[in-house]
């Protein structure tokens, strides 16, 4: 049921809980900044009570939003993500997913420099896994003491526990990657 065709109650008892949700508070929060009891809170988001007009304004600046936000439809997302790349180390990343909350899996297209050839000494190790998938070009890949060349339209998955790294074999690549929260602040910031 969309949000222009579900009765009024419905939809705001739905948009207080996406608000608190989305700012992570809890319902105790909410009750202690509304000058509410938390089982009345409770009550109004499960629908077991009315929400009265004198909550409107209480439970309204409790989320930081106007009354018009609390009682009316969410807002339209854009679904685009607009990030600009990243630069390190002979990599250019561009984040193809919107960084949540969790921080959780992160897509990337990524650009390896043709000059990125020699691995560091020591191989990086992390927590996490990293999924790769070879759009252009030919990556190199060391897990180990395995050294492998990834072809285009060839994939890998591995543990990130395993001393690793990847970069050029003779040109750019470009590929597709799915990282972890760890990976990514490796990748990035080095």
């Amino acid at each position: 049921m969309s949000a222009n065709t579900e009765p009024f109650d419905v939809r705001v008892r739905r948009r207080l809980r996406e608000l608190r949700s989305e700012r992570g508070l809890t319902l105790q929060q909410v009750a202690d900044r509304a000058n509410i009891d938390v089982s009345t809170l409770s009550r109004l988001e499960s629908g077991k009570r009315r929400l009265a007009l004198d909550h409107v304004p209480l439970l309204a600046d409790a989320l930081g939003v106007t009354a018009d936000e609390l009682l009316g439809a969410r807002p339209a997302q854009d679904p685009r993500v607009r990030s600009e790349p990243e630069h390190l180390d002979g990599l250019t990343m561009w984040p193809l997913t919107h960084r949540g909350a969790a921080r959780g899996l992160q897509a990337f297209k990524i650009r390896i420099a043709a000059t990125r050839t020699t691995p560091p000494d020591p191989l990086p190790v992390h927590e996490g896994h990293d999924w790769l998938y070879v759009l252009h070009g030919r990556m190199r890949l060391i897990l180990g003491a395995d050294d492998f060349t990834i072809e285009p339209g060839e994939a890998v998955e591995f543990t990130t526990w395993t001393p690793h790294w990847f970069g050029a074999v003779d040109g750019a690549v470009e590929l597709i990657a799915i990282l972890g929260p760890q990976g990514e602040r490796l990748h990035l910031h080095g």
